[in-house]
């Protein structure tokens, strides 16, 4: 695995991609920290990391495009394949290898609240570094995220719209949510409509017809049956699931200088789900 690490943070400098990234990203940054901190005499910097964390729409699907599009595009995939070390060392070497770019930006930024103490800002730190984990963790989970969709596909191209897609709907979940009828029926519609793109995405997955109709099939029945029998179980059931599938939302509680163990494990398990899918992905075109 630490290999494939080395080789992966290798590329993306000797590509000229992890340069430009982190040239972008601390740009970005200090454009906000400079409006808004410095200029206006604000110390809030825990604000400024929550007005750019949209960045990550922008800058995560650029970041993981090429993770394994391009191995499978270029046909070296074949290599990994085969080479002594197990696939899950490979798509952990590769991820760790992108967040350890990420956290070189992050290292970065843990400067500027002791810049703007320097120059007069009355920053509270707490909040500050609080709102620097936060951002740290929201950013892990997105990679992870763009890692799984690069997975997918052949194409950069494909892999960089596809998350950029992902990712800029999991942003907007919590302002769809408003837009959703709340009664049990529409409700209920909306969930069998979900799990049969589930068993869809299942059967993409897994190519595997028999398991993806035996879920759709149970999963309908299950749906409806608990609409029969008791309705109201339905009564804003997908807003709230959205609401948590929507992982800016989570970043207030460390803008606000919370330490809440429940949002740490939420952003490492988003991050856990989507490259352990990322690895069956691959086992998958593996052994097909």
């Amino acid at each position: 695995m630490l290999a494939i690490y080395k080789k992966e943070l290798r590329q993306y400098f000797s590509s000229m991609i992890g340069f430009v990234f982190l040239a972008f990203f601390l740009v970005i940054i200090g454009i906000y920290t400079w409006a808004y901190n410095l200029s206006g005499g604000i110390g809030n910097f825990e604000e400024t990391l929550g007005s750019i964390s949209f960045l990550f729409v922008i800058l995560i699907p650029i970041l993981t495009m090429r993770i394994v599009a391009e191995e499978n595009h270029q046909k070296t995939n074949q290599l990994l394949y085969t080479a002594p070390v197990s696939i899950t060392k490979i798509i952990l070497g590769k991820f760790f290898a992108v967040v350890s770019l990420f956290g070189i930006g992050i290292l970065v930024i843990c400067l500027y609240p002791l810049i703007l103490n320097m120059y007069g800002t009355d920053v509270r730190l707490s909040l500050a570094y609080s709102s620097i984990i936060g951002f740290f963790l929201l950013g892990t989970a997105c990679i992870a995220i763009g890692m799984f969709i690069s997975s997918l596909t052949e194409s950069q191209v494909i892999a960089a719209v596809g998350s950029f897609i992902t990712l800029l709907l999991m942003y907007l979940l919590s302002n769809l949510t408003s837009l959703i009828p709340t009664d049990a029926l529409t409700q209920c519609g909306l969930t069998a409509i979900s799990w049969l793109a589930i068993a869809a995405i299942t059967y993409s997955l897994m190519h595997n017809p028999t398991v993806s109709v035996l879920l759709g099939v149970i999963g309908e029945a299950v749906i409806w049956i608990l609409y029969f029998v008791k309705s109201s179980l339905y009564e804003s059931l997908l807003n709230n699931i959205l609401n948590v599938l929507a992982i800016s939302t989570k970043f207030d509680d460390f803008s606000l200088g919370i330490l809440n163990y429940d949002t740490i494990v939420y952003y490492l398990s988003f991050a856990f789900v989507f490259v352990f899918l990322t690895i069956q992905t691959i086992k998958k075109k593996r052994f097909s």
